[in-house]
């Protein structure tokens, strides 16, 4: 009396696997738009291409987002959040050099996020429904990228001057991942993240 009967039993028995798929379904999809707005560009990157990348048909990547927007926005956002668990995890307890750490956050900003999320603000320049969604969500993972440079290089921004280095160290990533868009900047970039590496330390003290 009260239990469970073999019918209902069997029954339940598919719902976990199924979820398990569902979640891996979405973030193959997810995977798969980021690299294709970097390979292609939005025009380009169609929900058609997305998933054949990702191998599911598009009527299982409609189901997990309804247009383009929600696909390519939630595609750079969650790599965007794996690349700073991905960065704090390199420094668990923080790191002794803030040259070090200066060098992980240049890397944020030189990889194949930041080209697919560069494609994703040219494209929301001309549209109009995606340009708010892109602007919050860039807004959204520029406060979390200058939290953990704060939390990493150990700055106090009750100093003056301490928020705005950071902030600068952050501006002057962007700019070396835009300029390595065009060529390989790997050369110029080493030297340019040591000499920052030696500003923010003396700034922060």
């Amino acid at each position: 009396m009260g239990g469970v009967s073999a019918a209902e039993s069997v029954a339940r028995v598919p719902h976990e696997p199924k979820q398990d798929r569902s979640r891996a379904t979405r973030q193959r999809l997810l995977a798969a738009a980021v690299a294709c707005l970097a390979e292609y560009g939005w025009a380009g990157s169609t929900v058609s291409v997305v998933a054949e990348r990702a191998g599911v048909s598009r009527g299982a990547a409609q189901h997990h987002f309804p247009t383009r927007e929600d696909l390519f926005t939630a595609a750079v956002e969650y790599v965007a959040e794996e690349r700073s668990t991905a960065l704090r995890a390199l420094f668990p307890e923080g790191a002794a050099d803030r040259r070090v750490v200066v060098a992980a956050l240049v890397g944020l900003y030189t990889g194949p996020l930041f080209r697919a999320a560069l494609h994703l603000w040219v494209a929301a320049s001309d549209e109009e429904q995606l340009r708010a969604r892109v602007t919050e969500l860039e807004a959204r993972v520029g406060r979390e990228s200058h939290r953990i440079a704060v939390d990493l290089l150990g700055a106090d921004e009750s100093r003056p001057g301490v928020r705005e280095t950071v902030q600068g160290l952050l501006d002057m990533a962007r700019g070396l991942g835009l300029a390595n868009l065009l060529t390989d900047d790997g050369v110029r970039r080493e030297r340019v993240v040591a000499q920052w590496g030696v500003i923010v330390d003396e700034a922060l003290g």
